[in-house]
């Protein structure tokens, strides 16, 4: 079977940014399993990977436009410390999650000043090239109850208990 939309792939990944020095993959012996056609993984690398077979290598570059987007500076901003949560010690590079009206989101502290705190909720790989290396290890068929859930079910995938 080849990746298509709707079928479940297990992929082993090295992740880098042109430089060899791994920043993401995936655990020896447990590759990632995910929902093709589904948006669970870049767009860029879904893409790449349409169409391949169990047991398929390759080296796949994505773009920041069809990976984690560019990066957007409206997305650094400056915000009272008192915003932080009571006793937090911010630090630069620390990354934390904000609760706001739409959800949690994720930042990163970039700068510390005695009234606040210069904050970047762009993604942290917003901006860069992407350098996956990938293997194919399995392609099935998704269940009904994987398409109804929007997840993979089992191995690598999503347990309900």
């Amino acid at each position: 079977m080849r990746v298509a939309k709707d079928s479940v792939v297990s992929l082993e990944y090295r992740l880098h940014l042109g430089d060899e020095q791994v920043i993401d993959q995936s655990a020896p012996g447990q590759p990632l399993a995910y929902l093709h056609g589904h948006r669970q993984i870049v767009p860029g690398l879904e893409g790449a990977l349409e169409g391949m077979s169990t047991g398929e290598s390759k080296k796949v570059v994505v773009a920041p436009a069809q990976g984690y987007g560019e990066h957007d500076p409206e997305g650094v901003r400056t915000v009272p410390r008192d915003m932080l949560p009571p006793g937090f010690n911010p630090e630069p590079g620390q990354s934390l999650m904000a609760q706001t009206d739409q959800g949690n989101i994720p930042l990163q502290i970039k700068e510390v000043n005695p009234e606040s705190v210069v904050v970047d909720l762009n993604h942290p790989l917003a901006g860069k090239t992407l350098h996956f290396d990938v293997t194919v290890r399995e392609v099935r068929a998704a269940t009904q109850e994987e398409l109804t859930h929007g997840h993979v079910h089992g191995e690598g995938g999503h347990h309900h208990g």
